[in-house]
């Protein structure tokens, strides 16, 4: 087990097994993991950060050295405010790896000591990505085994209220539209 606290910053909108996958064995090789939601105000999330939270507390709990938080600004100041001396990221294909190389390198510049672990998926979760997710669940789809049960519920439970107020806006039809309409005759 390697010595000190690593962070693994996202945003977790929602948190997928993917996610779980690489906490679990984050847990496994670091002393004390910070999995640490992003507040990014500049993006409408599905799942507020309270909520967020929330789930990840509860996926979590059974891990006694993997400790939830929030952060915003640069994560490199979030990382040295904990003492951290690593941060962990998920890499599913070459795309996240440019992206992510890109970020390792830039956080190196920002602060030389604090180091960063790639770690791949399951195989079986190579492919799950929260906006993947979150679209499937938006157009009615399943995502049984894409995220955890209580995250499941709690898409079903958010996505029913819009989908019962879309139902009930399109039940309200407007006079004329989609019913039969007389057709007038023009007198000569």
């Amino acid at each position: 087990m390697n010595k000190g606290i690593a962070i693994y910053p996202g945003s977790f909108d929602p948190t997928t097994n993917g996610h779980l996958d690489l906490i679990e064995r984050g847990a496994k090789i670091f002393e004390e993991l910070v999995v640490a939601i992003l507040r990014n105000s500049e993006k409408s999330p599905m799942f507020s950060v309270a909520e967020r939270l929330q789930m990840l507390r509860a996926l979590t709990a059974h891990l006694k050295n993997v400790r939830i938080d929030t952060f915003d600004g640069l994560m490199v100041e979030y990382a040295k405010s904990l003492e951290a001396t690593c941060i962990l990221r998920g890499i599913r294909a070459i795309s996240d790896y440019e992206y992510e190389l890109q970020m390792a390198l830039m956080n190196r510049k920002l602060e030389p000591t604090l180091e960063t672990v790639f770690m791949m998926p399951a195989d079986k979760y190579s492919y799950v990505s929260s906006r993947l997710v979150r679209e499937v669940a938006q157009a009615g789809g399943p995502v049984k085994g894409l995220v955890p049960e209580v995250v499941e519920q709690k898409l079903r439970e958010k996505l029913d209220l819009a989908y019962k107020f879309h139902d009930e806006m399109h039940a309200i039809k407007p006079a004329g539209v989609g019913g039969k309409e007389k057709k007038r005759k023009k007198k000569a």
